[in-house]
């Protein structure tokens, strides 16, 4: 609601980036953090649901803006998308409730987690990824309408496309996982990404920007949802999962405010000597550098018998 009065850039700073960031952590950490305490056999499949809201939530509220930003103007438009906002809200914070009530509020840090050798190389790889992750949802629009491989049009519907893949990519995945093991899936699926994003560099046609977006929001949902069940598999003592998944994702989240300007460096900023390669490049490295990562800890943690849930 504040965004739609902003009249300074200051201001959308406060509105959209401090307080919409505030807000958007608190309700993503414990809507995660939740789950274990409900669920075990099939968590992954829980987390994922869960985790594909934030996609769903990805087609809905560009489109949306899309469409109405001439018809109603900005101000009526962000407000639009508030009480749409306010209105799914109500149900999960109605019936959001804790299973388990702990004897004594937790601590912000846990401090064994850095003595923890497995949690640190996990977020260490999830860093990294989320590096670069961003930087093909960031900049594939742009791409598409710089290069001229689509209009106008098709360059905004190409960040729909990629979320609604990433529906499916968010939920798939986590679903095998409860069979598989989480380590298992996104492993593979982080060396996936890495190599969708080097595919970018051979792209040279609308259809073929179209397709490789939708396989890139696919694949790309393990780096999504993944992770709090990578991090429940990896904490031994589950009273300490909502405190780790919140230490996790706040280093995940200054990965993701380093990746989306670093890959805006590469790029440049001169419209006629714009260095997409090196930006593709950029995000495809980190993200084989995360797959590597993961297989490293998986290795060490189920060794290398591919048939071992991990």
């Amino acid at each position: 609601m504040m965004l739609s009065l902003c009249k300074t850039f200051w201001q959308v700073v406060l509105a959209q980036g401090f307080c919409v960031g505030l807000g958007a952590g608190c309700l993503f950490v414990p809507g995660i953090a939740i789950l274990p305490t409900y669920f075990t056999t099939r968590l992954g499949l829980a987390v994922g649901l869960a985790a594909a809201g934030s996609s769903m939530g990805g087609v809905i509220y560009p489109i949306v803006f899309y469409q109405l930003i001439d018809k109603i103007g900005f101000g009526w438009t962000v407000r639009v998308l508030a009480f749409i906002a306010l209105g799914t809200l109500l149900v999960p914070l109605t019936v959001l409730k804790m299973r388990v009530k702990p004897a004594r509020a937790r601590a912000l840090i846990d401090w064994t987690a850095f003595t923890d050798i497995p949690y640190l190389v996990f977020t260490a790889g999830a860093v990294i990824g989320f590096i670069g992750l961003y930087i093909v949802l960031f900049y594939v629009s742009y791409y598409g309408q710089a290069t001229g491989y689509t209009d106008e049009k098709m360059s905004f519907y190409l960040v729909p496309i990629l979320n609604a893949a990433s529906v499916f990519g968010r939920t798939v995945p986590n679903a095998l996982s409860d069979r598989t093991g989480p380590l298992n899936m996104i492993t593979p699926g982080a060396i996936v990404v890495s190599l969708l994003v080097f595919c970018l560099l051979a792209v040279k046609s609308a259809a073929g920007l179209i397709v490789l977006t939708g396989f890139y929001g696919f694949f790309s949902g393990v780096f999504f949802a993944l992770p709090p069940v990578c991090y429940v598999r990896l904490t031994k003592d589950k009273s300490r999962i909502g405190t780790r998944i919140g230490m996790g994702f706040a280093m995940i989240g200054a990965a993701v405010l380093i990746g989306g300007p670093a890959g805006g460096a590469v790029l440049g900023s001169d419209p006629r000597d714009l260095n997409w390669t090196g930006t593709w490049v950029f995000g495809g490295v980190t993200a084989m550098a995360s797959g590597v990562i993961f297989m490293a800890l998986r290795v060490s943690q189920s060794g290398w018998n591919i048939f071992v849930k991990a």
